[in-house]
């Protein structure tokens, strides 16, 4: 192995339809991404989510391992990275944009049952 490069100059000399199928799995990859991988991919730490969500690192910790949470707090760490959540249902007709979550809880994280186990 000789020595480190940068991803760009490795991918070169490739022809654009090796580029192409590239690009189109790095797309599926982002698209499917926990939390944890999306703030690393951002450039984000835990501490600087955490200070603009007004919540310490290890809460933004517990957020990441959740397997279910409130779609406001969903949203609040994706805006704090700045991004915007978007829903979406898909059906096999066509997608819908589900938007009554949009007003909901806003400006606040919903900690739940995991924070209660803070400090035992």
């Amino acid at each position: 192995m000789g020595g480190h490069h940068e991803f760009a100059r490795l991918t070169e000399g490739f022809p654009p339809s090796r580029r192409k199928r590239i690009d189109a799995l790095k797309g599926e990859l982002r698209a499917a991404m926990p939390l944890h991988e999306l703030r690393r991919a951002r450039a984000m730490t835990q501490k600087s989510v955490g200070e603009a969500l007004n919540v310490n690192q290890p809460a933004v910790a517990r957020l990441e391992r959740r397997a279910d949470m409130y779609v406001s707090s969903l949203r609040s760490y994706i805006e704090a990275m700045g991004g915007k959540l978007n829903i979406v249902a898909r059906f096999p007709q066509g997608s819908v944009a589900i938007t009554n979550f949009s007003d909901a809880g806003e400006g606040r994280i919903e900690a739940g049952p995991a924070t209660e186990d803070v400090g035992r």
